[in-house]
């Protein structure tokens, strides 16, 4: 789990491995595709795999060694439309780390990494971490394709440790929820040190941007790390505060519904938004149990040490079970210890770059109210409002996957990512601060999928602003 000694104070060996897959293209020229490929280092890895591919996009990777379309399944919605054409590097490798979890490629080892290096760059570099417990190509098509068309270079970290264990790795509680904003750290240092290597000057602008977890990533690493960042987009981030987590608040009080100890009144006073109701059978099998266990055995593995014991199962059906015992879990109520181990990853609201969140109004597993909501209010509470805007995307929830079964119901979020984060860029480059908070309705054009102007006028009447001005 641990950062080893090795990385933090030597240069670790790195090696050139050769994946199985299609031939790479071939390398020419200086300032010709894939030019200084032989100084693409990565400082500190312990493997590396450096690639020259004819199109760096899901469109030709998909079917590869160079991504992973499993990993990146309910992401995105059906029709989303996917770029091409953009040619370049691809490094994959790790950094030395003693977790296992990770068998992308065969390495079975932890703290993998993609980069990407498009031949015609824009001078920025967008970076993610994995969005719940993921791997490193999770974001590939909701990310990373288009900021490549864009000219960006791109990195992502599968955070060190992945999967349904990701609760074993590490000595103390907390520790692999810490790993991940230690690793994000790591690889941003590393991938500006790529890029200044390939393209012969550091990165103008670096973004931190993510879904979920990559959100909750993207708040840490501007509260804790602003000097390494121009901005970031945080996409349904988690919200974890030390006294009042927002997993911990929502997700026993689910498990005791799914047990029959509680009632739908129950869930809207936790946070839950009215009209949520058709989502939650699915997130009964889907996320609620497993992520309440997992995560409280990450932070207070005392609590019930039999479930989930060693593993969180060996089969689906076992992995997504609940523990009959979250039903009642009580955070407020448990040991000091156990406040202390969230303290260590909490958050503050004190970021120091201009920050943009989206969050959908209906969803189901980080509801917006305990998550996005609170987090506005802490960073208005440090005196940093003027450097954040936060919209709600009416119809938006948790994974755009979902919309393709509620399409009248629901509207994906990823096409008012991608317009956040060009606003972010504008407000970076240029100094035009993005519009105020407000509510985002459907498209007046209808399309859903592919269309999100942040200042439009709804299909459906007028923009419902609300919080600061957009002078702020």
């Amino acid at each position: 789990m641990r950062l080893s000694r090795g990385a933090l104070f030597l240069a670790a060996v790195v090696m050139a491995v050769p994946l199985t897959g299609p031939g790479p293209a071939a390398a020419t020229g200086a300032g010709e595709h894939c030019s200084r490929q032989e100084r693409v280092r990565v400082p500190g890895a312990a493997l590396q795999r450096t690639a020259c591919l004819p199109d760096l996009t899901t469109t030709a990777l998909a079917g590869t060694p160079y991504t992973d379309m499993a990993d990146q399944a309910g992401l995105t919605a059906g029709g989303t439309s996917t770029p091409s054409g953009v040619p370049g590097i691809q490094v994959d490798g790790y950094f030395p780390d003693s977790s296992r979890f990770n068998t992308t490629h065969g390495w079975k080892h932890d703290a993998q990494f993609v980069i990407r290096l498009p031949d015609k760059w824009n001078g920025g570099l967008v970076v993610t971490g994995a969005p719940g417990t993921r791997k490193q190509y999770a974001t590939d098509k909701a990310i990373s394709d288009r900021v490549l068309a864009q000219g960006y270079a791109y990195a992502a970290t599968d955070k060190g440790n992945n999967g349904p264990d990701f609760h074993r790795d590490g000595k103390r509680p907390g520790d692999a929820v810490a790993e991940w904003n230690a690793r994000t750290t790591q690889l941003t240092r590393a991938a500006q040190r790529v890029a200044a290597r390939r393209y012969g000057h550091a990165p103008r602008r670096t973004y931190i941007t993510g879904v979920s977890n990559g959100g909750y990533l993207t708040r840490w690493q501007l509260e804790n790390h602003p000097e390494l960042y121009d901005g970031g987009v945080d996409w349904e981030g988690a919200l974890w505060t030390a006294h009042d987590p927002g997993l911990f608040t929502t997700l026993p009080v689910t498990v005791a519904r799914m047990f029959g100890g509680a009632r739908d009144e129950d869930l809207y006073a936790a946070g839950f938004a009215r009209g949520s109701e058709f989502l939650w059978p699915y997130h009964e099998k889907a996320y609620w149990g497993v992520t309440q266990k997992t995560y409280r055995a990450e932070f207070d593995p005392a609590y019930d040490p039999g479930c989930p014991g060693p593993t969180a199962g060996s089969g689906l059906e076992e992995i997504l079970a609940p523990c009959p015992s979250d039903a009642a879990y009580d955070y407020a109520a448990r040991p000091d210890s156990v406040h202390r181990a969230v303290a260590r990853v909490a958050l503050t609201g004190r970021i120091g770059k201009p920050l943009i969140t989206l969050h959908g109004d209906l969803d189901a597993l980080l509801p917006k109210a305990v998550h996005a909501d609170v987090y506005e209010r802490m960073i208005d509470a440090s005196g940093r409002g003027g450097l954040h805007r936060s919209y709600t995307i009416r119809g938006g929830t948790h994974v755009d996957g979902l919309y393709d079964t509620y399409p009248e119901r629901l509207r994906p979020i990823l096409p008012c990512f991608r317009s956040a984060f060009d606003a972010l860029a504008e407000w970076v480059a240029r100094g035009t601060p993005p519009p105020a908070d407000h509510t985002v309705d459907r498209p007046a054009n209808g399309d859903v999928v592919n269309s999100c102007a942040l200042a439009e006028t709804p299909a459906t009447g007028r923009q419902h602003l609300s919080g600061r001005s957009p002078s702020a």
